[in-house]
C-alpha cells in the first residue's frame, strides 16, 4: 500500500468513537491533506476518507461478548496486525474500546509505532490498574473528561485534556418555536423524548419498556407526544416490530437526534454518551438501563463510581434521576417522568447543574487541538 504522505492506522470500535474518529480525520487533513488513514471504524470515518480495515458496527459489545461476537473480534485483531507488521504507519490512533484498543496499542509498541489514545478508559470508573498498562503501551493519552488530565498525570502517563468533542458537534439554536413545530403541529402539545440506544440489544431490553412507560405517561397527560430520534446505527425497519399494535403518540426522527433533544420538555434515555448531550443542551432527562443478570452482578463487584450517567458522573451529584436493572420497569420510569413533568422549579435547577457541566467539559475545538497533538507525534518520528 505505497503512500507518499504519512499514514495513520485508527480505530474506533462503537458508534460514537465513529464520529469522533470521523472529524479527527478531517481536522487532522485540514493540517495536511496528504495524510492517508487506515483503520476500523463505521459510516463517519469511511466519509471522511478513511480506508476501512473492518465496519465496526459489527464489534459494538454491552455487557459480555457471545461467542459470534468474540470469533468477529478476534478477526479484527488479526487483520489489524497483519497491517501493522506490513504497512508500518507513522501513528496509531485508538479510540475507546479499551479491551480491543490496548491490545492493538501492545503491539504497536513492539513495533516502535507512537500510539495516541484519544478518549480515555473509564480507569476512574474500574479496573483502574489498566493505568500501568497505559504507561507502559501508549505514549499520548488524549482525555476529554476534566477530571481525567489529573488521575493520568498522577499515574505518569503523558496525558493532554483537550474539551469534549460533542461541543463540535452539537449546535445549540436560540429558534426553539421553529424546530419544535416541525415534529408537533400542535403548538401547546409537551414533548417527550425516547432514546431508547445506539445498539439491537440495548433497544430489545428498553424500547419496550419505553413504550410502555409512554403509555402510561399519555394516559395522565392527554397533550403529551412523544419523539424518539434514531441513532445512525438503528434503521426503522429494526424498530417497526416494537411499534406494531401500538396506540401511542408517538414521531420515529430520523438524523436530528440533537435538535430533537433541544425541543424536548425532558427525555427518557439509555445510559450513555447521550446524557452528556442533553446536558449541553439543557434538557431534563430519566437515565435507564438494563443488561444481562451476570454483567449487572459482575459489575455491581468491580464499577467504583456512585453514578452510571455521564452527565451525573461529570456534576458530581445526581441531576438526572437513573432507574437501572430491575428498577428500569414502567411504573418507576413514568413516577419520575410526572415528577419532573410536573415540577417547574425542578427544571430550572436541573437546566442550571447542566449549564455548570456544559461549562466544565471546556471549549469547542477539541477535534483540532487533537488533530495538533497527532501531527506532533508523526513529526517527533
Amino acid at each position: 500500500m505505497a503512500t507518499k504522505g504519512k499514514r495513520v492506522l485508527i480505530i474506533a470500535g462503537e458508534a460514537s468513537g465513529d464520529l469522533y474518529g470521523g472529524n479527527l480525520v478531517k481536522a487532522i487533513r485540514a493540517v495536511d491533506s496528504s495524510v492517508f488513514f487506515l483503520g476500523v471504524g463505521g459510516l463517519h470515518m469511511r466519509e471522511a476518507g478513511v480506508e476501512l480495515l473492518w465496519n465496526a458496527d459489527e464489534m459494538g459489545v454491552v455487557g459480555l461478548p457471545g461467542v459470534k461476537r468474540l470469533l468477529t473480534i478476534m478477526s479484527v485483531y488479526r487483520v489489524v496486525s497483519t497491517n501493522l507488521q506490513q504497512w508500518r504507519p507513522d501513528l496509531v490512533v485508538l479510540i475507546d474500546y479499551p479491551e480491543f484498543n490496548l491490545l492493538v496499542a501492545g503491539k504497536a509498541k513492539k513495533l516502535g509505532i507512537p500510539v495516541m489514545y484519544y478518549i480515555s478508559p473509564q480507569i476512574w470508573a474500574w479496573r483502574s490498574g489498566r493505568i500501568k498498562t497505559i504507561r507502559r503501551r501508549v505514549d499520548r493519552m488524549v482525555v476529554i473528561l476534566p477530571f481525567e488530565e489529573r488521575i493520568y498525570r498522577e499515574g505518569g502517563v503523558e496525558v493532554s485534556f483537550v474539551g469534549h468533542p460533542l461541543l463540535d458537534v452539537i449546535r445549540v439554536t436560540d429558534e426553539k418555536s421553529l424546530t419544535r413545530s416541525r415534529y408537533s403541529k400542535d403548538r401547546a402539545s409537551r414533548l417527550v423524548g425516547l432514546l431508547p440506544g445506539s445498539r439491537i440489544n440495548e433497544i430489545s431490553k428498553l424500547l419496550p419498556v419505553m413504550l410502555d412507560t409512554a403509555a402510561a405517561l399519555a394516559k395522565e397527560i392527554p397533550d403529551i407526544h412523544f419523539l424518539m430520534p434514531l441513532a445512525p446505527t438503528i434503521r426503522s425497519h429494526q424498530i417497526d416490530p416494537y411499534l406494531r399494535g401500538r396506540d401511542i403518540p408517538l414521531t420515529v426522527v430520523e438524523n436530528n437526534t440533537h435538535e430533537v433533544i433541544q425541543v424536548c420538555e425532558m427525555m427518557i434515555a439509555a445510559s450513555g454518551t447521550v446524557t452528556l448531550e442533553a446536558a449541553i443542551l439543557g434538557t431534563p432527562l430519566v437515565v435507564v438501563y438494563k443488561v444481562n443478570p451476570l454483567t449487572y452482578w459482575l459489575g455491581k463487584r468491580l464499577i467504583k463510581v456512585q453514578h452510571v450517567a455521564l452527565a451525573n458522573i461529570v456534576a458530581g451529584e445526581t441531576v438526572a434521576p437513573e432507574l437501572i436493572q430491575h428498577e428500569a420497569n414502567p411504573e418507576q420510569i413514568a413516577r419520575e417522568a410526572m415528577a419532573i413533568l410536573g415540577d417547574s422549579d425542578r427544571q430550572a435547577w436541573i437546566r442550571q447543574r447542566f449549564s455548570e457541566v456544559r461549562d466544565s467539559v471546556g471549549k469547542p475545538g477539541a477535534s483540532a487541538r487533537t488533530a495538533a497533538i497527532a501531527m506532533e507525534l508523526m513529526d517527533a518520528r
